[in-house]
């Protein structure tokens, strides 16, 4: 576990800079928020197509080639961060150019090394118990560097941290070498007849198709479970980015304690390190479903307190980001194992876990492109700039309400699939 696990780590190091400090950092250097949200949503989307190939790519695999892409994709991956995260004293459109191509560059790059990362996870552990502790050793690596990265935001520091990453990067990939390899497989595996939905689909006087290696994107897309949790994931996703993109501007203009803004960060994400294993625990006493739409309630709690919220509420603050992190290590354990289960009952593990990743990472930047295209234009149009008093009320209602009703929506989709067709909702444990 810890040398499989170990490379989340850098990779999620990259995070903060890249989804929470970069709407703030190109917002400070002159370009309007609307056009920080619009370049970042095309980039985004771009990175977002891209992903369904990577996975269908993958799908045709040998033995190592998940070493070989995330090995490939690391120096790309390097170049295009520090990039990113220097953006030359220059015009409007000079700044929105350099932002959406360094973006497209690192994004990609990024998606080569996650969804080989990602995939290979998906082909370890031989049941659902198992595959939850695959997730749960993974995030937490990820949330360590996520902690790791609160100590970097300040722009002198950016040169500290590209170092950082490549240190962490050349252990990680060091331990990844002895990390097992996901079993071989040259075709896909015949789909097991025990889906009660797929049955009904067909009609009770249709003879079942005979199609003993469909391609990947058929068995995939045919699959019933996946499509409905690729819903609620993306709508939860979306949930949970806003206030990601908008935390910086929430913290400086409302609460007016951006000195704090690492002590902020810290407690969210120890406390969602700190919650994880529990959520896996109330996962195998009442089931996946049933413990994900608790870490939802969870989180509209939290987001919901800061409504009330003004200046010199910094104490608050931090009771609301340790309750939302608390939700945060749901997010973070229990979906990848949703979806490691689906791959698993629909009997599509190995020869096209990569298909079902990329689409999986697919939603999950389609949430990040939602995020970034439609609360920044729309905080833009109500009024709000950065630094200025007016339009507060706008940013803390992008801020708290907002994520509270999407994750009400998230939390009913997946409370109305019903218990009876669907296997997502009973972690069998080990």
């Amino acid at each position: 576990m810890v040398c499989y696990g170990a490379l989340r780590m850098p990779l999620a190091l990259l995070e903060l800079p890249l989804y929470v400090v970069l709407p703030a950092l190109y917002g400070d250097a002159g370009l309007s928020l609307a056009m920080v949200g619009l370049v970042l949503f095309a980039a985004r989307c771009i990175d977002a197509c891209a992903d369904p190939l990577i996975g269908l790519a993958l799908a045709r695999r040998g033995r190592f080639v998940h070493r070989r892409w995330i090995l490939s994709a690391c120096p790309l991956l390097a170049g295009g961060f520090w990039a990113l995260l220097h953006p030359p004293n220059s015009g409007a459109t000079s700044l929105a150019i350099w932002l959406g191509g360094c973006s497209i560059l690192t994004y990609l790059a990024y998606s080569l090394a996650s969804i080989a990362y990602q995939s290979w996870g998906t082909d370890l552990g031989e049941d659902a118990g198992a595959r939850a502790r695959v997730t749960a050793w993974r995030e937490a690596f990820g949330l360590s560097g996520v902690l790791l990265g609160t100590l970097f935001l300040e722009p002198s520091q950016r040169d500290a941290l590209a170092l950082t990453l490549l240190g962490l990067t050349g252990v990680s990939a060091a331990l990844l070498m002895r990390a097992p390899s996901p079993p071989m497989a040259t075709a896909p595996l015949p789909r097991p007849e025990r889906d009660r939905e797929a049955a009904q689909d067909r009609g009770p006087t249709k003879p079942a198709v005979s199609e003993p290696n469909p391609s990947a994107w058929t068995r995939v897309l045919n699959n019933r479970p996946f499509r409905r949790l690729l819903l609620v994931f993306l709508i939860n996703g979306t949930a949970a980015a806003i206030p990601a993109t908008l935390l910086l501007f929430f913290v400086r203009d409302v609460l007016h304690a951006q000195s704090l803004t690492p002590v902020f960060l810290a407690a969210y994400f120890f406390a969602g390190a700190l919650a994880m294993p529990l959520w896996v625990l109330l996962a195998r006493a009442i089931g996946l479903r049933l413990a994900w739409l608790a870490g939802m309630g969870l989180a509209v709690a939290g987001f919901a307190w800061t409504l009330g919220l003004s200046a010199g509420d910094a104490n608050a603050f931090t009771g609301v980001c340790i309750v939302t992190g608390l939700a945060l290590g749901a997010d973070l354990a229990l979906p990848g194992a949703f979806l490691a289960q689906v791959i698993a009952d629909g009997g599509d593990r190995g020869a096209t876990s990569g298909a079902y990743v990329g689409l999986w990472n697919l939603t999950s930047k389609a949430s990040l492109a939602l995020a970034a295209g439609l609360a920044l234009p729309l905080l833009h149009w109500a009024g709000y700039e950065p630094g200025q008093p007016e339009g507060e009320l706008a940013l803390s209602l992008s801020y708290g309400a907002l994520p509270c009703a999407l994750k009400l929506v998230a939390s009913a989709l997946l409370g109305l699939i019903p218990p009876q067709t669907t296997p997502l909702n009973r972690l069998h444990a080990a």
